[in-house]
């Protein structure tokens, strides 16, 4: 079976980017986000990017960082709250931005890995998601199409991976990954621990390696995106 491992992003990314590519980027806030791909794709200097992502990160860290070096042309996103440098570019007319509800844009991720090119959803219906998109009705309801989503790139961060790339993720860091790793022409994963092939049990694999196109290892300080406490309690 083919070793796909990578010694790190940068070799991982070598002849794979491109001006005006389209990437997908896993995560949800700043869990699960492939920050070393990412950083890696900032220290590249590619530009005019369109990026599919759940949100853009937070100012300096994750997608803002791609946000920060003025190389994202647009975002189809679902939520972007947490970046101050995205409403001012956004605002400004520097940034376009398309705006899905967060689950059909995860549904619009899936169809794009399953080979389906559009579906339709009651999400939207009467809203300015609707606006320029085909609405249909079905047993006496409203139905907005939606089309599916494909990249040039998927960067995916995985808990562990095998060197066929066989991957199994985290609890919630499971998250956009795992259709994201379908749905582009190119899927490239970092691991938090690399195994050896044949250490999984087939039936606890979530992304078959069949769909990653390289990986490797790699673990930064895991941040968390907003930290709130309370007062310990007087017994």
């Amino acid at each position: 079976m083919a070793n796909k491992v990578s010694k790190d992003a940068v070799e991982a990314l070598q002849g794979r980017l491109f001006d005006g590519m389209t990437i997908m980027a896993g995560g949800f806030g700043l869990c699960g986000i492939p920050e070393l791909l990412i950083a890696a794709i900032r220290d590249s200097g590619v530009k005019d990017l369109t990026v599919i992502s759940n949100n853009c990160g937070v100012d300096g860290f994750g997608l803002g960082l791609l946000l920060a070096g003025g190389q994202i042309r647009k975002m189809i996103s679902s939520y972007v709250g947490e970046n101050k440098l995205f409403a001012e570019l956004y605002l400004s007319g520097k940034l376009e931005l398309e705006f899905t509800p967060q689950g059909t844009l995860a549904e619009r991720i899936r169809a794009g890995g399953a080979g389906i090119p559009a579906f339709y959803t009651r999400t939207g219906v009467g809203t300015l998601v609707a606006e320029g998109k085909e609405v249909r009705e079905f047993d006496g309801e409203l139905y907005v199409m939606e089309r599916g989503l494909k990249a040039d790139l998927a960067i995916v961060k995985a808990w562990q991976g095998d060197r066929a790339g066989n991957l199994i993720y985290r609890m919630t860091a499971r998250n956009f990954n795992p259709m994201m790793a379908t749905a582009g022409k190119v899927c490239l994963v970092e691991v938090e621990k690399l195994v050896e092939t044949g250490t999984f049990n087939p039936d606890h694999i979530h992304t078959p390696g069949i769909f990653v196109d390289s990986l490797f290892e790699g673990v930064q300080e895991k941040r968390i995106e907003q930290l709130t406490t309370r007062a310990k309690e007087v017994a």
